[in-house]
């Protein structure tokens, strides 16, 4: 999957920033769709994600290291500031804060749900 990278306008829309890197949208698009410009919960992800047809699993797991992710995943990271949304694409992280990254962002627990774009047909 081609991710563009979209760094979160405010420091609390983490969550819309991922959002809209994996639907291709723009976070004011995304923010304007919530009605939400602050902190997104999961069932604001989860019910986002699947009514733009991208399967997310019921489950949250814990990962210890990137080779415990799927190859698309929703991040919920314990950070030293806060928790906070991030994304995990083919070998890559997309942290709406921290940038394009090779690991996690420095965090102390660390959970993912997996991630299936829609079939393209």
């Amino acid at each position: 999957m081609d991710i563009k990278y979209i760094h979160e306008p405010t420091d609390l829309q983490c969550g819309q920033a991922v959002l809209a890197m994996v639907l291709g949208k723009t976070p004011e698009y995304i923010c304007s769709l919530l009605g939400n410009d602050r902190e997104t919960d999961l069932k604001e992800m989860k019910q986002t994600f699947r009514a733009h047809g991208v399967w997310i699993s019921d489950e949250r797991k814990q990962a210890e290291s990137k080779e415990d992710l799927p190859p698309l995943a929703l991040l919920s990271l314990e950070t030293p500031r806060c928790w906070h949304w991030s994304l995990y694409c083919e070998g890559t992280f997309y942290d709406p804060e921290h940038g394009v990254m090779e690991d996690f962002p420095q965090s102390a627990r660390k959970y993912f749900w997996e991630l299936r774009p829609q079939k393209q047909k």
